[in-house]
């Protein structure tokens, strides 16, 4: 937002308004990637603009987010960049075993983390990766999240694509798309590769630090890819409070982005 631009105050009508105009509408499944302080002043904040986008979704729509726990992850990859490397072993043996109904979504917004707790949601098993949802296909689209293929074949995102789903960006852009990671599982390209991750969770009941096979992803060229969709589908930008948003068709972004992707990923 302009530093300039006037701060303004917001209702759950006022967004469910311009959530309306934007395109979200009944019986929609949509993954929502939000920023809720670039919407300005919300009455109510995260729990306001849920019940906006949940009002308007109604009883057969369904609303997912990512839920991850990516601090679950070894500190040699990076993830605990601000604690000493002396500390890593004590932190291999002791970061609590992942429990979707506890283990809190840090790092991926205030709204994301009310909606994993939200009564009737779903949130897949996971230990890093997880998504959560609420409403009809909540269950179906959390179910059975392969600890190995975390964004590929019969994951959260591609049972949002067999869905026919949409994406919600509030605030954010398309380097916050995680429907991208699901191109990636989809297109070749030469430096696709897979790497180790380790996180811990529970396993018959006990805690272990578990090491498991993933694509290693890569989010660098996901703004490029963006804009160059906003451009040839010529994207309508719309605005929720003072943020930029952009209702996307995923099936569409998704089967655009992994041609993108083969012709300008190394």
């Amino acid at each position: 937002m302009n530093m300039n631009e006037e701060r303004n105050i917001w209702t759950q009508e006022d967004l469910m308004f311009d959530l309306t105009q934007a395109g979200l509408k009944e019986g929609q499944t949509v993954i929502v990637h939000i920023s809720l302080s670039k919407l300005g002043f919300v009455v109510g904040g995260a729990e306001t603009l849920i019940r906006a986008m949940l009002k308007i979704v109604g009883p057969e729509g369904t609303l997912m987010v990512p839920s991850q726990t990516w601090k679950n992850l070894d500190p040699a990859a990076g993830v605990h960049w601000e604690e000493p490397q002396e500390w890593w072993p004590t932190i291999r043996q002791h970061w609590p075993a992942y429990d979707k109904h506890v283990t809190p979504a840090i790092g991926m917004g205030v709204t994301a983390e009310m909606l994993r707790r939200w009564p009737g949601a779903f949130r897949s098993d996971h230990p890093a990766r997880s998504f959560a949802a609420v409403g009809r296909h909540a269950e179906y689209l959390t179910a059975n999240h392969d600890l190995s293929n975390i964004f590929g074949q019969d994951s959260p995102l591609d049972k949002l694509y067999q869905l026919n789903g949409h994406i919600l960006l509030l605030g954010v852009g398309y380097d916050k798309c995680t429907s991208l990671h699901l191109v990636e599982t989809r297109a070749h390209y030469p430096g696709k590769s897979s790497m180790q991750e380790s996180s811990a969770m529970l396993v018959d009941g006990q805690r272990q630090w578990v090491t498991y096979e993933t694509l290693a992803v890569d989010d660098a060229d996901f703004r490029d890819l963006g804009a160059a969709y906003d451009q040839l589908r010529n994207v309508q930008v719309h605005r929720i409070g003072n943020a930029v948003a952009r209702l996307l068709e995923q099936r569409d972004l998704v089967d655009w982005a992994v041609s993108w992707m083969e012709a300008n990923r190394k």
